[in-house]
């Protein structure tokens, strides 16, 4: 054994230690946001009948009253803002009606992630079905890349297309909206991205966060806004309804994308839901087949980590095409056929995703180790795969607690995907180092963007320096925000009943989290499957099963007949039929003061 491989063998399983150690020390700051208020707590306990430990919950939430409590339990489509509330809604649906009505060609123009291909069938079907002549376009997440590009105008030109709408994309497009216009083609944008200085020339721009709308609901995925555009033209027919049968692209793309699912958002993917689960269409039918997923009980947590990743593998691996052929497919064979195409491309995704998560830690475990003080990790390969950055970007996030930048090469340019932690914004930091970027463009938690090469260090050094700048020692502490303190005895039916309601569960309304004190282990405690801890809780003779996803390392605070306390959110496991209640164990501590 040569002395390399001797040191390589050691680093490597000094490596293995200390994260085995960093994962024991990981120390959760347990947040409370209970509302304190007892009038409150009284009055929706006595109005809608609701245990007061729920009660708590919808306080901590910002609902005050019976009625607000009523709005938040049971959404209603009546609830819907106005769609024409959205500047340039009008000249949209004017412009489109026209073209329904001339027998132009609609050329929409799409996205490769979820959102946009959500977005693209949406459209495409709703205006097929009045008549339009619609096709559709779809980047090349490899070759092409994000947003409304050269070859997607040349085409429309080619096929003689005079309309063309951006989804998912288009509020910084104003050289190719440009480009449009000179070859006579109109242009309608529908996003929901952040907008730059100047505004693209458009007939009309949809986009509930550009300068001057005064749409009252913000956060809208960019499905959302198609829906809206549907919604409005529903309107002008004299059929609203209409528009509602397609709200299971919603559900899908506002899930998927982490949008907050509160206000209108929480409406929409509420009803979107019933709709793919009672009236569920070929192409979905058969993603949930391949996923083992049940039909009739879709809910987000399906969507995020089962279909999601199906729909978005079309375009990491392939042709993204393809999600939007299944989607729109009204032919079972041919749907579950794409389908199983996506399934093995999600699978050979994932070994891809590992593969470059291995390399992607060791690159930024080297930086750290380079630069302790690091706020934040900013990495490159030109080997890495495109579509697959974005993932392991997120998974370095949740390791590292750092805002994560990771860029390949496509095309002698670096390209790649940006993601966040909370509370920093990471559209503005790249917004500090634009002089430095060709493009970049999304939210405050995720973006993408492009740069040369040789910029690369530059721009690692500006965005490190403005991490240090904003990102505080409190956002880099783990936080388990927690609703209420509950008693494990008031667990009963009525309680879940309740529960289940405050679903659809999402970003800004997660799963209620809630604490117990003076929780005992009634059997011992086991470590199952990979470090998971398993044992039957019990306080005040009152016992329920818990499982603590990978807290194998806090099986000693729950030994010895400890006492201790549990963060935790509830479960309902159905097993032929029988439905059993579970903790699910976010974190554990000694018993004591919070």
């Amino acid at each position: 054994m040569t002395k390399n491989t001797v040191s390589l063998l050691l680093f490597t399983k000094f490596t293995s230690v200390l994260q085995t150690i960093i994962h024991y020390l990981v120390k959760y700051r347990w947040i409370v946001r209970e509302n304190t208020n007892e009038s409150i707590i009284q009055q929706l306990t006595s109005s809608i009948g609701i245990p007061p430990s729920l009660a708590r919950v919808l306080a901590a939430r910002g609902v005050s009253s019976g009625d607000e409590a009523v709005h938040f339990l049971q959404p209603s489509l009546k609830e819907l803002h106005d769609p024409f509330l959205m500047d340039g809604m009008e000249k949209a649906v004017e412009r489109i009606e026209s073209a329904i009505a001339h027998r132009e060609l609609i050329w929409i123009h799409g996205d490769y992630d979820v959102d946009g291909t959500t977005s693209t069938s949406l459209l495409m079907m709703f205006l097929r079905e009045l008549g339009a002549d619609v096709q559709y376009f779809i980047p090349d997440r490899q070759g092409e890349g994000y947003g409304l590009s050269v070859t997607s105008i040349n085409q429309a030109r080619q096929n003689n297309a005079t309309l063309i709408i951006t989804v998912d994309c288009g509020i910084t497009s104003v050289e190719p909206v440009r480009l449009a216009a000179s070859y006579g083609i109109d242009t309608i944008v529908c996003d929901h991205h952040e907008p730059a200085e100047s505004l693209p020339d458009a007939v009309a721009i949809l986009d509930p966060i550009k300068p001057g709308c005064t749409y009252p609901f913000k956060f809208l995925a960019a499905c959302g806004v198609v829906f809206k555009l549907a919604h409005a033209i529903s309107i002008k027919r004299n059929e609203p309804e209409r528009a509602f049968e397609y709200l299971d692209f919603v559900a899908l793309a506002s899930a998927a994308d982490i949008v907050p699912l509160v206000g209108e958002n929480r409406t929409l993917v509420h009803f979107g839901l019933k709709v793919l689960n009672s009236k569920t269409r070929p192409g979905f039918k058969a993603l949930l087949d391949v996923a083992d997923i049940a039909i009739n009980s879709v809910n987000t947590a399906d969507v995020i980590f089962g279909l999601a990743p199906r729909i978005n593998a079309a375009g990491r691996i392939g042709d993204a095409k393809r999600a939007v052929e299944m989607m729109s497919q009204k032919d079972e064979g041919t749907a579950y056929a794409i389908a199983q195409e996506l399934e093995r491309d999600n699978r050979r995704r994932r070994s891809i995703d590992e593969t470059t998560f291995t390399s992607a830690l060791k690159e930024a475990e080297r930086l750290l180790l380079e630069d302790p003080k690091r706020r934040s990790i900013v990495l490159h390969k030109p080997d890495w795969h495109a579509g697959v950055i974005g993932i392991v970007a997120s998974r370095l996030v949740e390791k590292f607690h750092l805002p994560v930048v990771m860029l390949t090469t496509v095309d002698y340019y670096a390209k790649g995907s940006a993601r966040s932690i909370r509370e920093f914004d990471i559209h503005a930091a790249l917004k500090s180092c634009e002089d430095l970027l060709v493009e970049f463009g999304g939210h405050k938690h995720a973006a993408g963007l492009t740069l040369e090469e040789s910029q690369i260090h530059k721009m690692r050094q500006r965005f490190d320096q403005y991490a240090k700048d904003h990102v505080t020692d409190s956002m880099m502490e783990r936080e388990i925000v927690i609703d209420t303190e509950l008693s494990l005895n008031e667990l009963s039916p009525h309680f879940f009943r309740y529960l289940r309601q405050f679903a659809p569960f999402g970003h800004h309304n997660p799963k209620p989290i809630f604490y117990s004190r003076a929780v005992h282990s009634a059997n011992g405690v086991k470590i199952v499957g990979n470090n998971h801890l398993k044992f039957r809780a019990l306080q005040s003779n009152f016992v329920i099963d818990a499982i603590g996803f990978n807290l194998g390392s806090k099986a000693g605070l729950c030994t010895n007949g400890k006492q201790f306390m549990i963060a935790y959110t509830l479960e309902e496991n159905v097993h032929k039929g029988q439905v059993t209640p579970q903790l699910s164990i976010k974190d554990v501590r000694p018993d004591g003061d919070i």
